[in-house]
């Protein structure tokens, strides 16, 4: 009987020094969601950024390659939606975050 109680005081003298500095505890947990946001969630905030910058400054006459690998040139700008030819005589309606690029000028009559 003697060594359950021993065993006992041991064990609560070991978790009130645990208990002691709970910072060092979390600090696993703060290094690893540093990690993440600098190679996960910043780059992927600066990717969106770019992004919505681009398609604010669309303008009519913009050669554009869409999410689904159409390219085309702009016709008419919306607030929502962009008007893009894709052949002559064919214009399809899209949504402006469907644009995923801008293409140089002349690069749609060259290929």
């Amino acid at each position: 009987m003697g060594f359950f109680i021993s065993d006992a005081y041991a064990q609560a003298a070991g978790g009130a020094a645990g208990a002691a500095n709970p910072l060092v505890s979390f600090l696993p947990l703060i290094v690893l969601f540093g990690i993440f946001y600098f190679m996960l969630i910043r780059p992927q905030m600066k990717r969106a950024k770019e992004h919505r910058t681009m398609v604010a400054a669309l303008a009519k006459g913009d050669e554009v390659v869409t999410s689904g690998g159409i390219a085309g040139r702009v016709e008419e700008l919306g607030d929502a939606f962009v008007t893009v030819e894709i052949a002559p005589g064919v214009k399809v309606k899209l949504q402006k975050q469907a644009i995923t690029q801008v293409l140089p000028k002349g690069t749609l009559k060259s290929s």
